[in-house]
């Protein structure tokens, strides 16, 4: 089973639509939409797929969903994305995130990269 995981502030920042009024209710509004994602797939990744999402700051605490794992970052949302692909080792893990930053240190780890239009 592919392991999808969401860099939660960079797709909901990825669109201004007033999310930084209330970070949490974002995050939970992104962690609903992802939900259908882990029995549906996506294009060029078939279901089922094992949702992570990782949020950090005032997003924490959102809790899970049954179809959706949620990780709150103790520190930075990038570190702990790495981390989660880290420990994914030998599974074939998907990230979703525009962060080029990111993006380069999850490819090096053997992660493929979606950008936030595939989850919006």
């Amino acid at each position: 089973m592919t392991l999808l995981v969401v860099d939660g502030a960079n797709v909901v920042g990825s669109v201004p639509d007033g999310w930084w009024r209330d970070r949490a209710g974002a995050a939970v509004r992104l962690r609903e939409r992802l939900r259908p994602l882990a029995a549906d797939g996506l294009p060029g990744l078939p279901p089922p797929l094992d949702v992570v999402l990782v949020v950090e700051g005032k997003a924490k605490g959102i809790g899970a969903a049954p179809e959706v794992s949620v990780v709150d970052a103790p520190g930075s949302g990038d570190d702990a994305v790495v981390d989660v692909v880290r420990e994914a080792a030998g599974r074939s893990v998907v990230v979703v995130t525009a962060d080029r930053g990111l993006r380069e240190r999850v490819i090096a780890l053997g992660a493929r990269v979606l950008g936030p239009r595939a989850v919006r």
